[in-house]
Parts: C-alpha cells; sequence; structure tokens
C-alpha cells in the first residue's frame, strides 16, 4: 500500500486511515507520515484555484453528485458562506485550528 501526495511524493505504508483528500504532515528528512488531518466538516480549509482561491474556511458540508463534481460549502471567518469545487479544497488545520500560519483576520 502506498499514497501519493499532490507534489508527487510516493508515501509506502501510510496509515490506514488516510484516504483520499486527507491531508498528511510529512518530515522531510525521513518520507515519514508524522500526522494527518480527514477531509470532514469542522476542519479548516484553504482554497487553492477557482474564484474563491486564497479563502480559508471552515467545511460546513460536503454535496455528492456522482458522475459530475462535487461541491463543497465553506464559511469564512467573518461568517460567509460560499461553495467550490472538491479539487479547489485543501485542508490545512484539525478543527478550527490551522496547522499553517495565516495573515491577520485568518485569510
Amino acid at each position: 500500500p502506498y499514497c501519493i501526495t499532490h507534489d508527487g511524493r510516493t508515501l509506502r505504508y501510510p496509515d490506514p486511515d488516510v484516504k483520499t483528500n486527507d491531508t498528511v504532515r510529512v518530515d522531510i528528512t525521513t518520507g515519514k507520515i508524522l500526522d494527518f488531518v480527514k477531509f470532514e466538516a469542522g476542519n479548516t480549509v484553504m482554497i487553492k484555484g477557482g474564484n474563491n482561491m486564497g479563502r480559508v474556511g471552515i467545511i460546513m458540508h460536503r454535496e455528492r453528485h456522482p458522475g459530475s463534481f462535487e461541491i463543497v460549502h465553506v464559511k469564512d471567518a467573518v461568517g460567509h458562506t460560499f461553495s467550490t469545487r472538491l479539487q479547489n479544497i485543501f485542508v490545512v488545520g484539525k478543527g478550527t485550528k490551522p496547522w499553517i500560519s495565516l495573515p491577520k483576520g485568518n485569510g
């Protein structure tokens, strides 16, 4: 078993709980997975494409559309709700605590 990251790295023998669209934290020197965050409602995400690129928010819910694009509804720090395609979302934190540093106003 293995998983492939968005930047082309292959991680051998990942935790069986790691699924597609989850975010993993990797130790660069050893290539081992240190921690991971599930893609689920309530986690912090950053938008990496589309009209909302660069926005940060919390996943509200996910609409599944078999055979078409899946839509994710996100609520930002100000309280505005917006939606985007699943492939434009990147999980950056567990719950409301991000793993990365965010600009003032939380994006």
